[in-house]
């Protein structure tokens, strides 16, 4: 696990999900003397925390060089601190690549802070499922979010609204859709129903309002369905507004969203902080909590840690689904996670 930004919430949630996890060695990435002062503020014994290979304990693992008291400042981090940000994930991600059997799980950072830092491939930094998927040459990361209430893919993430139209492809809205379905099957949603929402109001009305719904998302929907075959149900484009409340009332399983704040709107007003950010569609699994750095409450003990419980217990449940498609254990014509069929 990175453990995120060290002037934030991210060492303190991490310490304290880690020593609750059930059935998996924890490895935190991070500074070792940040991480162990996160333990003792959240209450958590340093005999828990292990820096050798001790089995029941959480191993400390120290990226880079160490921190110094300034660069923990809460809310305030330095460059040091958001260089350091980056190198405890690219650490994560090397301890974890071509291992079908870890799983990543990310603390929350700050894009700024990384993208000014001056570190080598900071610059330009957007988030965790573009940097993933740059180290994946040809495949596509899909940003999903998955709650008890309400489970959603993006078919763009982080670009300015006004790149959003240009942005949307075909292929976009397929695999959205199909890592979509994938997600559900392997979270255990039996026959999914699938809503693909529209770009435009209204569905575009008639394309008084826009054509992309023809020209993009119905061909990506339809090639979706072929994809996930009749396991899973797809349906749309349905407008945005009416698609989020019937999956929130449990009329649907999940939804496809066409940009972020599309998205990330309703999922934080339904489960803010207890919902999983996913990246799919990679070799690896990738899961996160669905919040921010926290910097307004960063080192005062009052961070919620179930967030990131969740995003631990999810990894283990997309790590066994995974495995049981290795064994040939899934029924036919259920796609596998990260498969390209």
């Amino acid at each position: 696990m990175s453990t995120g930004c060290p002037a934030g919430i991210g060492p303190e949630v991490s310490v304290a999900a880690a020593v609750r996890a059930r059935g998996a060695q924890v490895v935190l990435v991070g500074d070792v003397p940040t991480l162990r002062r996160a333990a003792e503020l959240v209450g958590v014994a340093q005999e828990r925390l292990t820096e050798g290979g001790e089995r029941g304990r959480v191993r400390l693992l120290q990226a880079g060089p160490p921190l110094r008291d300034a660069d923990r400042r809460p809310g305030r981090p330095s460059r040091r601190a958001g260089a350091a940000q980056l190198e405890y994930v690219r650490v994560a991600h090397e301890l974890v690549s071509g291992r079908r059997t870890a799983a990543l799980v990310t603390g929350p950072v700050s894009k700024e802070a990384i993208a000014k830092s001056g570190a080598p491939g900071s610059e330009g930094f957007l988030g965790h499922t573009e940097w993933l998927a740059a180290r994946e040459p040809g495949r596509h990361g899909v940003m999903c979010f998955a709650s008890e209430r309400l489970v959603c893919s993006l078919v763009t993430t982080h670009l300015p609204l006004v790149e959003v139209p240009s942005a949307l492809s075909v292929e976009g809205v397929r695999d959205a859709t199909v890592a979509l379905g994938e997600l559900l099957l392997a979270m255990g949603k039996q026959a999914p129903r699938i809503a693909v929402v529209s770009l435009n109001p209204h569905a575009g009305e008639g394309e008084l309002l826009g054509t992309e719904e023809r020209t993009t998302i119905v061909p990506g929907a339809r090639q979706a369905a072929r994809r996930l075959g009749s396991r899973v149900t797809v349906m749309g484009p349905i407008g945005a507004e009416t698609a989020f409340r019937r999956a929130a009332a449990g009329a649907l399983e999940g939804v496809v969203a066409m940009y972020h704040d599309q998205a990330t709107i309703p999922m934080k007003l339904i489960a803010f902080g207890q919902a999983v950010n996913v990246t799919l569609g990679l070799e690896l699994v990738r899961t996160s909590v669905d919040h921010g750095t926290g910097y307004d409450i960063a080192w005062q003990a009052r961070a919620e840690p179930r967030g990131m419980q969740a995003a631990l217990e999810l990894a283990r449940q997309l790590l066994r689904w995974r495995q049981r498609a290795a064994l040939g254990l899934l029924p036919r014509r259920v796609p596998a996670l990260g498969s390209r069929a």
